[in-house]
């Protein structure tokens, strides 16, 4: 990633005031838009807002950047190529990818279908674009607790928003796929629900997930485990961000096929997944992201033993 890829997101004509923030690519996490307030800038350290000028500000200054209607639709008009028709379904389900595997969240009026669905979305006056990194070797640390007598562990990730799940999981399966030392390669299919773990366009990935590594894309997660285990024969499944008992019941499946799973959840501990009807007995293995284990970790890592987890 560099600043370039990030400024051809924005429209030529107000490139240059995301120049700063782009140059700063690697912290740089998220960019907000709201049509009558600041534009925001999310920061490894911290929120900054954007100055006309393009300069970044802890505070709200007098020339900072307020986001007018004609700009949101100038901007949503170049992320649907001049072509909203086309995104008709993308704008449905409330986001957009663009080259790169940046994802851009979308929100305004909501148009119902008359069996309660979403059936499109119009006034759009808020924007959320995620910066996507690709970091090899992010979840180096981890590797070698998905191992265990030559078998992939059942393993989720568990962490707040930020907390860097996405990330991980990109680099695990980067790794399983292209294996590495005295671990083989392994076959591993992905089922990238909102385009954000490969970042594909158009069909094509924009972040390397491996030589051995089949993707699904915008398909759902419970249909398309079980669609990757019956036409890809695949050794491990990769998710992010289960979400309850219809993805849970698709992962037993798939498990009782003798495939093994990694996934996300949004959360900060275990009893959520209790919440959600995902059984704790599906995972082998469960990561806790932004809770430090006893060794310093950046994460604590629990392992089923029996009926119970050991850390």
């Amino acid at each position: 990633m560099n600043a370039e890829e990030i400024l051809h997101i924005f429209p030529q004509a107000v490139r240059g005031r995301f120049r700063m923030a782009a140059e700063k690519a690697e912290g740089l996490q998220e960019i907000r838009f709201a049509v009558g307030r600041p534009v925001r800038v999310i920061m490894e350290e911290g929120e900054f807002f954007l100055r006309n000028t393009g300069k970044l500000t802890r505070i709200i200054a007098e020339d900072c950047w307020i986001l007018q209607e004609k700009e949101m639709a100038q901007f949503l008009d170049h992320v649907c190529s001049y072509s909203r028709y086309a995104y008709e379904e993308d704008i449905r389900q409330g986001f957009l990818t663009v080259p790169g595997g940046h994802r851009i969240g979308i929100a305004g009026q909501v148009i119902l279908k008359e069996d309660g669905g979403i059936k499109n979305m119009k006034y759009i006056s808020y924007a959320n674009i995620r910066i996507s990194h690709e970091i090899p070797g992010a979840a180096g640390l981890l590797m070698p607790y998905l191992y265990e007598k030559g078998r992939i562990l059942n393993t989720i990730l568990i962490g707040p928003p930020l907390s860097g799940k996405t990330t991980v999981l990109r680099d695990m399966i980067r790794q399983l796929s292209y294996g590495g030392g005295a671990h083989r390669g392994r076959q591993v299919a992905v089922v990238d629900e909102r385009s954000e773990i490969a970042g594909s366009y158009m069909g094509i990935p924009g972040n390397d997930l491996g030589l051995r590594t089949d993707i699904l894309d915008s398909c759902p997660k419970s249909l398309g485990m079980l669609l990757l285990v019956r036409s890809m024969a695949p050794e491990v499944i990769a998710v992010d961000e289960i979400g309850g008992k219809r993805d849970a019941d698709a992962i037993l499946e798939i498990i009782r096929c003798g495939c093994s799973v990694i996934a996300t959840m949004h959360g900060s501990c275990m009893e959520e997944m209790k919440e959600r009807g995902i059984p704790e007995t599906l995972f082998d293995c469960v990561v806790l992201l932004e809770r430090r284990g006893r060794e310093g970790e950046p994460f604590s890592i629990l392992k089923r033993d029996g009926e119970g987890y050991d850390r």
